[in-house]
């Protein structure tokens, strides 16, 4: 695979360039990890979170984050953190002003 046919998009330090199909796929694990890591963080865990593989599977790889399937509770508590976050922000911007 020659250079031209890599994916041109943001890395983890947030440039714009060509990334390998390792690279990609490197960054997507670690997203997947530190995606985990937030969600226990507060509470929650998405059992089916993890790479899609097809995604990968291409000659250049554009890796998707698969949330997967999750009980009703979980979808709650995952509702649950994001309204406090939206609160925060709000109360954040507030008090900005």
């Amino acid at each position: 695979m020659n250079s031209e046919n890599l994916p041109e998009e943001k890395n983890v330090t947030g440039k714009w360039g060509r990334r390998s199909a390792a690279e990609s796929i490197e960054d997507a694990e670690a997203a997947v990890r530190e995606l985990r890591e937030a969600f226990a963080r507060v509470g929650v865990v998405l059992p089916s979170l993890r790479l899609d593989l097809i995604s990968c599977a291409y000659e250049t790889p554009r890796p998707l984050v698969e949330f997967g399937r999750c009980t009703v509770g979980t979808a709650r508590k995952v509702i649950a953190v994001l309204r406090e976050h939206e609160q925060w922000h709000e109360k954040k911007a507030s008090e900005e002003r």
